[in-house]
């Protein structure tokens, strides 16, 4: 069932909605939408495009994202996840490419649906998500030093080495009023949680600081200083011009914004299935998500996915569907029409100070140190991934991951997979029970574990070191699956044992690779007779040969 492409919004209404739960999504979507507000913002700005189409991104895309969810709880929008690979693409290609980029990935997310891919994320080594979303969060941290200081610096380099210097050698810019806003607010959302968690203490801190800067006319950079105030108006539709070169550039990041997008909402909603006891469709998720940011685009918005924290606040105080997720939008929209122009007050400090909460609460720094604990292979991938995040690129680090954990991947199948001549009086205590002779000129070689490619040259490599006898008898009882290579090293041996006129015959194979070699007609070469269930049929038809010559 979780498997089906049918948004969760009809499952909901068809089982039943009342009364009761209408209110509880309107209250919960109230206060969703009002912790969004100044994430939305600060994520915008973090990510170098002007605050409002962070509010566009959160209404647009929540919306979408809500309406089309697998998830009955799942909200979306903005997140800190996407503020590096968004702030590199503005950079480089200015709005039009990161609208490109962001279509593009909505695209491959359909398709990731479509496809069934929804299982994907069981497939990326933890280590590897541990990496990037920690080597993210030290980047964000490190670029609102300067904010969160009142650092007005002409440059800020783009690498991170180059921020950290440029941080180190200005030090004399620090603003001591900036500064102490910027602790205020850190202060306030570090402190309010321990009054109450049903009002989010980055809305305290923006509303506190907010009233400070405006009342006593303090002399900080604010939204309204920096980009001229926020439009309390809907954005129009824009469709920008594509070319094939430009498309042809964009692939790579297009692709990181897609597996960030479906990490991140598929990690939300199994959080939300785990607070609900509800089993989000991990499909049509990754499709909600491509429509959001097919569409969200082109009304200036940036990439969106499902936020945890969000999701989270919607699940404490009540939504149940997703009726709570559009309550959110149509909130943040009627903030925007009618309270907009106040965002323009909003002290740039206390925005950072924002964002240090958010790169805290990402970098996961507790299980990032104890996954040092590991083994040496899941070490590797950590640091390899943060360290390429940090120094490097967002996208050559998830693409070297993954790339390495394949070669991991491979390593451990070849170490999990044995195989040899085996000797059946050494063997456990249920066989036995039944005494089986291995008569002269026999010999049994067995195969215990996954024949995937990390295991077949090992394969390759054992066979050659024995002798070949008159009747070799491959034993598959602990092969689960094989793939092509596998399959490509059986008919070798195969070959191998014509060639030297040894008879061979199989026992105990299981249905996947019995499938795979009557598919690659291994089967039919060996010959059906030559098969058996099990290895005492297998030993009478051999005594039967060597009687028989």
């Amino acid at each position: 069932m979780h498997t089906r492409l049918i948004p969760q919004i009809f499952t909901c209404y068809r089982s039943g909605y009342s009364l009761k739960k209408f209110c509880n999504d309107l209250i919960a979507g109230m206060i969703t939408g009002i912790v969004a507000l100044p994430l939305a913002i600060a994520f915008a700005i973090a990510s170098g495009v002007s605050p409002e189409q962070g509010l566009y991104t959160a209404i647009i895309a929540g919306f979408l994202i809500s309406f089309f969810s697998g998830s009955r709880v799942q909200i979306g929008g903005p997140t800190g996840a996407f503020i590096i690979i968004v702030y590199g693409i503005v950079q480089q290609y200015g709005m039009a490419g990161l609208t490109v980029a962001t279509l593009m990935a909505g695209v491959i997310l359909v398709l990731m649906g479509v496809c069934r891919l929804g299982s994907i994320i069981k497939y990326l080594p933890y280590p590897l998500i541990i990496g990037f979303t920690t080597g993210i969060a030290v980047i964000i941290a490190v670029t609102q030093i300067p904010a969160f200081l009142g650092m007005q610096l002409e440059t800020f380099p783009g690498a991170f080495i180059g921020k950290l210097e440029a941080i180190g050698t200005h030090l004399s810019l620090i603003d001591p009023l900036s500064a102490g806003l910027g602790l205020l607010a850190l202060l306030i959302m570090i402190i309010w949680p321990k009054i109450t968690r049903r009002i989010p203490g980055s809305l305290i801190a923006i509303v506190i600081t907010t009233l400070l800067v405006s009342l006593l006319s303090l002399p900080v950079e604010t939204i309204g200083t920096r980009f001229g105030g926020v439009p309390n108006h809907l954005p129009s539709f824009a469709f920008p011009s594509v070319n094939l070169e430009l498309m042809k550039n964009l692939f790579a990041p297009a692709m990181t914004i897609a597996l960030l997008a479906a990490i991140e909402s598929l990690l939300s909603a199994v959080v939300a299935d785990g607070m609900t006891g509800q089993r989000h469709r991990s499909n049509m998720e990754l499709v909600a998500q491509g429509i959001a940011n097919i569409i969200c685009p082109l009304f200036g918005g940036i990439p969106a996915t499902g936020a945890i924290a969000r999701t989270a606040t919607n699940i404490k105080n009540g939504g149940t569907t997703p009726l709570a997720g559009i309550v959110h939008a149509v909130t943040l929209t009627l903030i925007l029409l009618f309270f907009g122009r106040y965002a323009a007050l909003i002290p740039m400090p206390a925005l950072a100070a924002i964002l240090l909460v958010v790169a805290y609460n990402m970098s996961e720094w507790r299980f990032f140190v104890k996954l040092f604990r590991s083994p040496r292979s899941d070490v590797l991938v950590l640091l390899a991934v943060f360290g390429l995040t940090v120094f490097a690129d967002l996208t050559v680090a998830i693409g070297t991951g993954v790339v390495l954990s394949a070669f991991l991947f491979m390593r451990r199948m070849e170490t999990v997979t044995q195989a040899g001549i085996i000797h059946l009086d050494d063997e456990n205590e249920e066989e036995k029970t039944v005494p089986l002779d291995v008569p002269q000129n026999v010999e049994v070689f067995e195969i215990d574990g996954p024949f995937f490619f990390g295991a077949a040259s090992m394969f390759q490599d054992e066979i050659r070191k024995i002798k070949m006898p008159k009747v070799l008898i491959l034993r598959l009882r602990h092969v689960p699956a094989i793939d092509a290579t596998g399959l490509r090293a059986l008919e070798e041996m195969v070959d191998s044992t014509r060639r030297t006129g040894t008879i061979l015959l199989i026992s105990g194979i299981h249905k996947q690779p019995t499938d795979a070699m009557k598919k690659a007609g291994l089967i039919q070469k060996i010959g059906h007779d030559r098969i058996h269930k099990d290895i005492a049929h297998a030993l009478e038809q051999a005594r039967s040969l060597l009687a028989g010559n």
